[in-house]
């Protein structure tokens, strides 16, 4: 199971620690957080312990107005159960018994420093975690962003994966991983790819070496992650294979249990690979607005057939 530390949230966020200095190597395990606020009044049937607990308003408002002894009860209830750390939102002062706690029990205690609701905090925290703890593959191949699209080149070593992805580049896409593809599961139905930070904005190209394309060619030829969309093979010219089918069926590949849709595009010499792929993923667009060319042209052909019949 992934996990990040504690220290690390701290560092992402700039958070201040109030208490747990050195209990910031603890880790962390799930994508969501929790608000305690059943818990403060005694329910715990359905307590996520293992998730970061986080206190806004509410939550500190309603400790305030209890008295010593009950706050005392309360707030030791909930640390005894001892999740990864708490954090308070910005704003919320007279915290010393909610810190005298998290001393006692060695849970870390934050506080974040930007000025923004609870929601707002736990929205980008839950979006943080869940691109950090989703399960991920590493392949071998390249991924670009073609006019907004992801998408997954793949193909045999040399088959020219990436001399076609500086072509897109220098058409005005980006690329987002060359080589090395970190494929990160963040939902069912959702694929992100991005570079496993070593090969981050490098592109290698036999003949002429490794290229940084943000120097090159400007920081619009480099994006950072891009949800897949599309899955290309590139592969070798077959001389006797069918390709002139008006609208081939459906094709998919899988990866982590998510379905991508996948195309193979023969290469031949002098044949426009890039400007393919743009085609194919302006295509995919179409095709999820609702719009199909072959449906199209089939209509035209029966709306002629019925006009010549009359």
């Amino acid at each position: 199971m992934k996990s990040i530390t504690v220290e690390k949230l701290v560092r992402k966020f700039s958070m201040k620690v109030l208490a747990g200095e050195n209990q910031l190597s603890k880790t962390i395990t799930q994508s969501r957080v929790h608000r305690p606020g059943l818990e403060f009044v005694g329910h715990f049937d359905f307590f996520p312990e293992e998730r970061i607990q986080v206190l806004g308003r509410k939550e500190v408002n309603y400790l305030h107005k209890l008295s010593k002894e009950e706050r005392k009860i309360r707030i030791g209830n909930v640390v005894k159960y001892h999740p990864p750390c708490f954090i308070v939102t910005a704003g919320e002062e007279g915290l010393t018994y909610l810190t005298h706690h998290c001393i006692e029990e060695g849970i870390p205690l934050l506080v974040t420093n930007k000025v923004e609701t609870t929601s707002e905090f736990i929205t980008k925290l839950d979006a943080y975690l869940v691109k950090e703890l989703a399960p991920e593959m590493a392949l071998h191949g390249v991924c670009v962003n073609v006019s907004g699209i992801g998408i997954l080149l793949r193909g045999s070593s040399g088959v020219g994966k990436s001399e076609t992805a500086h072509t897109l580049i220098r058409r005005g896409h980006r690329l987002v991983a060359d080589d090395i593809v970190v494929l990160k599961k963040l939902s069912p139905q959702t694929l992100l790819g991005t570079h496993d930070e070593k090969t981050k904005e490098f592109l290698a190209l036999r003949s002429i070496g490794l290229l940084n394309v943000v120097r090159l060619y400007g920081r619009r030829a480099f994006q950072d992650e891009t949800r897949i969309a599309l899955d290309i093979k590139l592969i070798k010219w077959q001389k006797d294979a069918l390709n002139n089918e008006l609208e081939k069926e459906p094709q998919f590949i899988e990866y982590m249990g998510v379905q991508i849709p996948s195309i193979e595009i023969q290469l031949q010499p002098g044949r426009d690979v890039a400007g393919l792929i743009e085609v194919a993923a302006n295509n995919w667009f179409l095709r999820q607005e609702g719009y199909s060319a072959a449906e199209e042209f089939m209509n035209r052909i029966e709306a002629f057939s019925k006009a010549s019949m009359e």
